[in-house]
């Protein structure tokens, strides 16, 4: 079969998908790329991207929505409930809000879908026999208890010195520059911990939960069993070792939860007539919860190519991933 029957091949299985074969988006190559680098930083950090509106967001939830350090100096129900209450509404908001965009509303038909379906219903592989019920049990269940959990604690160090506190008058050029670091953290911890939960016995008993969603919506992205979300949530531990501010744990906060829902959406783009205004899914990941066994991380970082798990959308690394998966589980 020829490149180009394999790339109509493909086309037929999506609705839509970027062109193929994926393209090497990393920011580390060897030699280093100045130009690449620097227009992954302007298109991330300089212009109103979805990292900027979460830092924006995680500001306005310092100053407005959660309580101060001074506050979280011992553990009190009233504080506690404020914390999760906030994270509910986050969760409720961004995931709710997307899927009746996308799918209640269907304000983009289907622009920039990957996968042609609509989501589950009347199919017991879900709890309620549904998928989007299901995935709000998950979200707001389990997923909302257990970031309110590792974000009081992580308060309640902070404000007993515990770790270190900086403020941005102390150490401006470390304040921004972990601010930028740490969506780089989330995918390296993401990468290690979603390999883990794709061996075998954490698959089975675990992270089968989060794959029922082969055609994943917004409410996909935070659905996860809750072993799982203790491990996803572990990410946010750095804060307990590493100098930050409160801003970046709730940025961090935002990244983890609300921000999973926009990179579940199932569309790669929202579009503001016809113009692509705002980045959300990836064709790269949508590829993850089709063949399993392949793109563990993002496509920003490189760990999926150095380490031989990479799918570039092509049939070639779709047989490679099947046969992956054969061998995995032939030994499990």
């Amino acid at each position: 079969m020829s490149d180009k029957d394999a790339m109509q091949d493909m086309s037929r299985e999506w609705n839509y998908h970027p062109e193929l074969p994926l393209r090497d988006s990393s920011i580390f190559h060897w030699p280093p790329r100045p130009g690449h680098l620097l227009r992954w930083v302007g298109r991330n950090w300089l212009t109103l991207s979805e990292r900027v509106m979460m830092v924006g967001l995680a500001v306005l939830l310092w100053l407005f929505v959660y309580p101060s350090l001074e506050t979280a100096q011992s553990f009190a129900l009233g504080w506690i409930a404020q914390v999760w209450v906030a994270n509910l509404l986050l969760i409720f908001a961004s995931a709710g809000g997307l899927h009746w965009f996308f799918y209640m509303r269907k304000g983009q038909g289907k622009k920039l879908k990957f996968e042609r379906r609509d989501q589950g219903k009347n199919n017991k592989l879900w709890d309620f026999s549904d998928q989007v019920k299901d995935n709000m049990f998950w979200s707001l269940g389990s997923g909302v208890l257990q970031l309110t959990g590792f974000q009081v604690v992580t308060m309640w160090l902070m404000a007993n010195g515990y770790t270190p506190v900086i403020t941005f008058a102390e150490a401006p050029v470390w304040f921004i520059a972990f601010l930028m670091i740490l969506p780089m953290w989330s995918a390296f911890h993401f990468y290690w911990v979603h390999r883990l939960l794709h061996q075998p016995f954490l698959y089975k008993r675990v992270h089968a939960l989060h794959h029922r969603d082969v055609n994943i919506g917004p409410w996909s992205g935070f659905s996860m069993h809750p072993v799982e979300h203790f491990i996803y949530l572990t990410t946010l531990c750095i804060h307990w070792v590493v100098a930050s501010h409160p801003i970046h744990l709730f940025f961090h906060i935002v990244f983890q939860g609300p921000g999973a829902a926009m990179t579940h959406t199932g569309y790669e783009d929202l579009l503001i007539r016809d113009k692509r205004r705002l980045a959300l899914g990836t064709f790269y990941h949508q590829l993850h919860h089709r063949y399993y066994e392949c793109n563990y991380g993002n496509q920003e970082m490189p760990w999926d190519r150095w380490f031989g798990t990479f799918h570039d959308g092509s049939t070639d690394a779709t047989d490679e991933t099947r046969a992956r998966k054969k061998r995995m589980y032939s030994k499990g």
